[in-house]
């Protein structure tokens, strides 16, 4: 009898991709409305948000705005899905590489774990937190990624010079 076929990384990578992207889509309205309520917490006195939950969140603005405003915000979570894997599933190889016993290429349990640990920083540095950033201020804007890009290098780079120009 053959022996099994090993799974292909590259096979893996793409099944998570497209697994990612479909999370995605069915649980990004309720983080949308999560991210507004997270939003509209302000100073004692100011105005309440229009709704407190989940549920009439999610009614007020379909009701108000159209139920594909819900995905306002989707296309950067999409757009950074692959390299998202990408980066935690190489990272994690090139530090179990690393890691791994240069005589048998084995890798221990201590030198596995450091090697996910490493690979959720690289994740979490170069994919996770800009992407989240791009999310909360297209939600905050709620714009969609075609015109909240624009909007953002406009508005962002004059306050980054207007802050530079105030340190000098």
């Amino acid at each position: 009898m053959a022996a099994p076929k090993k799974k292909t990384t590259s096979i893996s990578l793409a099944a998570g991709c497209v697994a990612g992207a479909v999370e995605c889509c069915c649980t990004w309205p309720m983080e949308y409305i999560k991210t507004q309520l997270q939003s509209f917490r302000t100073v004692k006195g100011g105005p309440a948000p229009p709704f407190t939950g989940i549920g009439s969140g999610l009614a007020y603005t379909v009701r108000t705005t159209g139920a594909l405003s819900l995905y306002n915000g989707l296309a950067p979570v999409l757009a950074f899905s692959a390299p998202k894997a990408g980066v935690r599933f190489g990272a994690n190889t090139h530090f179990r590489n690393a890691l791994a016993d240069p005589d048998t290429g084995k890798v221990s349990m201590g030198a596995s774990f450091l090697a996910g640990l490493g690979a959720g920083v690289c994740e979490a540095t170069l994919a996770v937190t800009p992407q989240e950033t791009l999310k909360t201020k297209l939600i905050n804007l709620n714009m969609g990624l075609a015109d909240g890009v624009p909007h953002l290098l406009r508005t962002e780079a004059r306050g980054s010079t207007r802050a530079g120009s105030r340190r000098a």
